[in-house]
């Protein structure tokens, strides 16, 4: 695939799914949810980057064969996120590998996805400038990838009211200084549910190419961040008024 198919140039991406993958049953019932709520790629973490050492951290390759299945089951192209060079053999069945927060100054980790022709996804750093985030992207394009897509998750600030703060005056930043599509996740950004849909539509609403939002068939069973993530019926909810935004800012 390449990302002009799905992301840029006029076409607005949703990308949904669970932060991380917990059986094949989950992934699958999700993934069949989002589509037809009308998102156009699944999201699902099998490698889970967690700041606690006790707290779950994927099924690894179960996980992306579980993605796998889920993928067949929808024909979703499928996002997930790679945590180190070892890991990028095990990632032939992934759409678009996802670079997280914690690894955008990873170089040698941009420099081998640079080396791949997937599709990367790759995300600003909690306390990393414009700047910085373009240079990670750099290493990335250097290489000879220029199916780059940019990630605002949310950057940390001093209220610690909820998880970070939205930074959305970057989507138009961003496409003051670069080509790349630029996308947004709300649901890191923010931390709490509630928060995501107004959220997501600002950042629809301020220019960007997309969104990467977590949904949960019972988050308050989640295995890993339950606490941000949509149910499908909400996360249905937000796509009927993405779609009444977008046209109502497509006539003015």
């Amino acid at each position: 695939m390449h990302t002009k198919q799905f992301i840029g140039q006029g076409n607005f991406c949703v990308i949904a799914g669970p932060c991380t993958v917990e059986s094949e049953e989950q992934i699958v019932s999700i993934a069949k949810a989002v589509k037809a709520a009308g998102a156009q790629m699944l999201r699902g973490g099998a490698f889970k980057p967690r700041t606690s050492p006790y707290d779950f951290q994927g099924l690894k390759e179960e996980g992306l064969a579980y993605l796998k299945a889920a993928k067949e089951a929808t024909g979703l192209p499928v996002v997930s996120e790679c945590m180190g060079v070892a890991e990028l053999p095990l990632f032939e069945d992934v759409d678009i590998i996802q670079i997280g927060a914690r690894n955008m100054q990873n170089y040698e980790l941009l420099k081998a996805v640079g080396k791949t022709k997937k599709p990367v996804m790759l995300k600003r750093g909690i306390a990393h400038t414009l700047t910085e985030f373009l240079m990670s992207a750099e290493y990335i394009l250097a290489e000879g990838n220029e199916q780059v897509i940019l990630c605002e998750r949310g950057i940390r600030v001093f209220d610690d009211t909820v998880r970070g703060t939205p930074d959305l005056l970057a989507v138009s930043l961003l496409h003051e200084r670069t080509h790349l599509p630029v996308i947004v996740d709300p649901s890191h950004a923010t931390g709490i549910a509630k928060h995501v849909p107004p959220m997501a539509l600002a950042a629809a609403a301020a220019g960007a190419d997309g969104l990467m939002i977590e949904v949960h068939n019972d988050p308050q069973r989640a295995l890993c961040d339950g606490a941000q993530a949509l149910r499908p019926a909400e996360f249905e909810t937000l796509m009927e008024q993405l779609r009444k935004l977008r046209e109502a800012l497509s006539c003015s």
